[in-house]
């Protein structure tokens, strides 16, 4: 191992950045992204990013907590190897098995480090193996029916098509939502994504609703309870449209009980409810399986969506990508990287991530 390819420094700052619409969801509500960015830097003087993005009232985690974690695991990184990446994703389970927001955000800075030391992309360090354009759903959060409507006629004006509509809080109102969508623009598809809002009873009668008014239906993310698996695996069999599991897919072993009831045709993978090197492993297995793949993530810039837009690139295998959350913020504080061209993202050239993220004069810093 060469001597320069240690670590030496790890810094850690909060950024604030306002979302253009409250991201209101049937668990929570959000108007401000308040992540936090991580920088990893080698004796080589070789840089990576990562991002951690607690949502509380969706994976558990505060900010402070996230901070407080990130700097305890941060400490067992100085003078290691980063090609050993694994070990060091294993001692931060050990340490914080509850916390896969913190351990991502680290973990996807020290292999964005370890790639751009090694002069190669992150999606070529994952195979390279599907890279080219590939397209995005937009979210469409639980508000009025008039701002329901603008929205969807400005995201449709920008080229988009399939619309992840945020529902599970009012069965009725949620169906005239997404017939005012379909009346206005007859063309468009929709993901009904309940964050665990309904019961079983709820939706059905939603799916029903919408069928009714003509609306095109392709997939039921997370409708009822994370631990109502048979709800889910019901849902499924009794609709006919595809079901996500999502809040009931946080670990390699959520994603076998999904398998053993039969409970959902796609996992969603999101690298910031289960850690980074997780969630490659619990995408190998449910693709193994015969389970489809979808993609997404919190309320994240295009550093921890870059990477999961990597993983869609290295490995290939998904079908759905849920990569928005950048064109929902008002601000975009990262240089570089990839690009958006409406609904499409373009992949990059760059070692690593290919980006730059601008740190404040008080950041904390571990060295």
């Amino acid at each position: 191992m060469p001597a320069q390819d240690i670590i030496t420094k790890v810094e850690i700052w909060p950024v604030d950045v306002p979302i253009t619409d409250p991201f209101v969801v049937a668990t929570g509500r959000l108007v401000t992204a308040q992540n936090l960015f991580v920088r990893i830097t080698l004796k080589s003087g070789a840089r990576g990013y990562g991002e951690i993005a607690p949502f509380p009232e969706v994976g558990g985690d505060d900010r402070p907590t996230c901070l407080q974690v990130a700097t305890q695991l941060a400490v067992t990184l100085l003078g290691q190897p980063p090609a050993q990446y694994r070990k060091s994703a294993r001692l931060f389970h050990d340490m914080a098995a509850a916390h896969p927001a913190a351990r991502c955000g680290l973990e996807t800075a020290l292999l964005d480090a370890l790639c751009r030391h090694n002069g190669v992309p992150l999606w070529g360090f994952w195979g390279g193996f599907d890279v080219r354009e590939r397209e995005t759903d937009i979210t469409i959060p639980i508000a009025d029916l008039e701002r329901t409507v603008a929205l969807a006629r400005a995201w449709y004006s920008r080229g988009f098509r399939l619309f992840k509509t945020k529902v599970g809080m009012d069965v009725e109102q949620d169906i005239r939502r997404l017939e005012a969508v379909h009346r206005a623009l007859p063309d468009v598809a929709f993901i009904a994504d309940a964050n665990q809002g309904f019961t079983r009873e709820d939706c059905l009668a939603f799916v029903q609703g919408v069928k009714r008014v003509g609306g095109r239906l392709v997939l039921l993310e997370q409708p009822v309870a994370r631990e109502d698996l048979d709800g889910l695996a019901a849902v499924r069999h009794l609709t006919g449209v595809p079901v996500a599991a999502d809040e009931s897919a946080r670990s390699l072993h959520d994603v076998m009980e999904v398998l053993q009831k039969q409970a959902a045709d796609f996992i969603n993978i999101k690298i910031m409810k289960s850690g980074l090197l997780a969630a490659l492993d619990m995408a190998a297995y449910a693709r193994a399986a015969g389970l489809r793949l979808m993609i997404g993530g919190m309320v994240e810039t295009r550093i921890a969506m870059g990477c999961s837009f990597g993983l869609v690139l290295g490995r290939g295998g998904f079908d759905l990508l849920d990569l928005d959350t950048p064109l929902l913020l008002a601000t975009d504080p990262v240089k570089g990287g990839y690009r958006y061209e409406g609904p499409k993202l373009q992949p990059w050239q760059g070692h690593g991530l290919d980006l730059e993220a601008q740190a404040p004069d008080a950041v904390t810093t571990i060295e």
